[in-house]
């Protein structure tokens, strides 16, 4: 049955819409949009009051399908992903076995077409089993439906290997996404390197790894004239190297993480281990560059950096425990929370940084925009709707989330894919 959205706030940034207006769906597209839409045979959904917006695509997630289900596996991500407000998730590379070949693509890519409630699409590893020494078959791991390359969370250390990268995706009109990390730099390091890391007893990791291998990026991609994305930009010293390279034609974009929004290393006071991650949580200064990157457009979009762990894992000593942050089902709510209701940025401008920048970024056509012929994955939010995060309901597998009974205004309300509603809060 045709579904039809009735007296939504449609805000799509791509053509500039913010207006209320009815969208009919018929087999998984938009077929009609304008202000009302009269039809019988159809089902009637009601978003007076509600936002309507293009489904959003969280381009940097961990899936743990195929080698670590214990965590999480493609069916509870797309559910997560889903009861989050995402249409789309990417899968990033460090699965076990490495996704560094055309098998491995085409089995995530196999079980989410059988078991994925949204759009599950598979980022590559740049170098064999993410070793940084030899290039992966970057021409068949794009063949077999690659949309990215990334080394992950062990990024490539040699530039001459990085750069061979970026010259061959080039080649294949394909986007590298690079963690920016100087591993000589971070070794053993637990958390953000300052005065808290001092006072606490934790290792540093100091900015300046981060800062140098952007640096480095940035300058490989002028001078190849190609593209690369910095994933999860977390420094202050970062951002003016990355908007004085887009002043200048550099081909470079860069996402943030809403928990290096809305977290700092003080935090780390209480040595919650759901506070680990890579790149660790920063200064309070940080947050406030961020912020202004974020509304200046030098940072393009937002992505969860989801990265379930297993409770056995993260119930351990701060040193011991793995990093990462369980943030599908949080994120949405966190952003509308703290920078749309209080006007740090538009509506408008949080949709085009969760759904039509990683779109256009990663190439997804027919994603990212609301318009007849488009496909029919949208994202309805109530921005007034008070949630209290209860990782005790996640539908992810994993719990590894430091905003448990956060109480935050906003929310997605209906996720739809392909015509389909496939959460309803």
């Amino acid at each position: 049955m045709k579904l039809l959205i009735k007296n939504g706030r449609v805000v799509d940034p791509v053509s500039k819409t913010d207006d209320t207006l009815d969208i009919l769906i018929d087999k998984g597209k938009i077929v009609e949009l304008k202000a009302k839409i009269d039809i019988t045979e159809a089902e009637i959904l009601d978003a007076s009051r509600l936002v309507v917006a293009p489904g959003f695509i969280d381009m940097h997630a961990h899936l743990r399908e195929p080698g670590q289900e214990h965590k999480e596996d493609i069916r509870t991500a797309s559910l997560a992903a889903a009861k989050g407000g995402f249409t789309s998730i990417c899968g990033m590379p460090n699965t076990h076995p490495v996704n560094d070949n055309r098998n491995v693509t085409e089995y995530i890519l196999s079980e989410a077409r059988k078991r994925a409630a949204v759009n599950v699409y598979a980022i590559a590893a740049v170098t064999r089993g993410l070793e940084g020494a030899e290039l992966s078959d970057l021409a068949d791991l794009a063949a077999a439906g690659a949309v990215a390359f990334s080394d992950d969370g062990r990024p490539v250390q040699s530039s001459l290997i990085m750069r061979r990268a970026l010259e061959y995706a080039t080649s294949l009109n394909v986007l590298v996404i690079d963690h920016c990390e100087d591993k000589t730099l971070t070794e053993d390091g637990q958390m953000n390197e300052g005065t808290f890391s001092t006072l606490y007893g934790l290792r540093g990791m100091p900015a300046a790894a981060e800062e140098i291998m952007v640096i480095r990026d940035i300058i490989l991609a002028e001078k190849a004239k190609a593209r690369v994305h910095i994933a999860h930009l977390s420094v202050k010293g970062a951002v003016p190297f990355v908007r004085d390279a887009k002043k200048r034609g550099v081909r470079v974009t860069a996402e943030v993480t809403p928990h290096h929004l809305t977290l700092t290393d003080e935090s780390i006071k209480s040595y919650d281990t759901n506070l680990k991650v890579n790149p660790p949580l920063r200064s309070s200064e940080d947050i406030q560059v961020l912020m202004e990157a974020v509304r200046d457009g030098t940072v393009d979009c937002f992505a969860t950096d989801h990265a379930p762990h297993s409770p056995e894992e993260k119930n351990t000593e701060f040193d011991r425990a793995p990093f990462g942050i369980n943030g599908l089902e949080t994120a949405v709510s966190l952003l509308i929370d703290r920078l749309v209701n209080k006007n740090v940025i538009t509506i408008s401008r949080f949709v085009q940084m969760i759904s039509s920048n990683p779109a256009e970024i990663l190439g997804l056509k027919n994603k990212g925009q609301i318009a007849v012929g488009a496909d029919a994955d949208l994202t309805i939010l109530n921005l007034n709707k008070e949630v209290v995060v209860d990782v005790g309901n996640f539908a992810s597998k994993s719990r590894n989330c430091p905003y448990h009974n956060w109480k935050l205004k906003g929310a997605p309300v209906k996720t739809i894919v392909a015509g389909k509603v496939v959460y309803r809060l």
